[in-house]
């Protein structure tokens, strides 16, 4: 399930690494202690809507973020959440949302990136961050989906994932977050397989640390 939030507009430029302060305002609407996985199956996007400037990200006009879950009970907590919490940071103030179910995935293979795509692996105690054009990225994308997959019970021997190499403007972006920096990717995804699997990645995104705000599609 995913719910889509508009926000009041900001009363200031927002900060360009301003993931901690979405994570909190999750945490905050789920309840405290509430998620204790360190599997996260729920994903949310970039605040969307937004201009870059020299200070940050500037919005003309009221911001959208939305949020996905997929375990049912979590989000009706979720929603509870907002509608008693509305406040979030710099003047921002929940002024509507609505949930969109999982859609029909029969047919699209292509999704978009709603936030940075981070991919990481430990190796020989430092970690890497791959990016969209290494050639790892593919079968590392597959063996997180698959892991979280696993712990739902569901399985798709046909499942492939993979950056659009069509893409005519892939990037990467530097995020930090708690004074980590990341290096992650800002580029479409191609899943194949069962329309249940891609329903299944649409809600708890793509990659790593997608609890703390990497890796949502559409």
């Amino acid at each position: 399930m995913r719910v889509h939030i508009q926000f009041t507009k900001p009363e200031t430029v927002i900060p360009y690494n301003h993931q901690e302060n979405l994570t909190g305002i999750f945490h905050k609407w789920l309840g405290k202690n509430e998620v204790h996985d360190e599997i996260s199956l729920y994903s949310f996007s970039k605040l969307l809507g937004g201009k870059a400037t020299e200070k940050g990200v500037k919005f003309y006009q009221e911001p959208k973020w939305f949020v996905s879950i997929y375990d049912k009970e979590m989000f009706k907590k979720l929603i509870n959440g907002i509608i008693e919490n509305p406040e979030l940071a710099w003047g921002l103030r929940v002024k509507d949302f609505f949930v969109q179910p999982e859609p029909d995935f029969s047919y699209q293979e292509v999704f978009l990136a709603s936030s940075p795509i981070f991919i990481k692996r430990t190796i020989d105690k430092m970690q890497k961050h791959y990016l969209y054009n290494e050639p790892e990225t593919a079968q590392l994308l597959k063996e997180t989906l698959i892991h979280k997959m696993q712990k739902v019970g569901l399985n798709d021997e046909n499942l492939e994932i993979y950056f659009d190499t069509k893409f005519n403007n892939p990037k990467t972006a530097k995020i930090t977050y708690r004074g980590i920096e990341n290096r992650a990717n800002v580029c479409p995804v191609i899943i194949k397989g069962k329309p249940e699997t891609k329903a299944f990645a649409w809600n708890v995104g793509v990659g790593n640390s997608t609890g703390i705000g990497f890796g949502a599609i559409s």
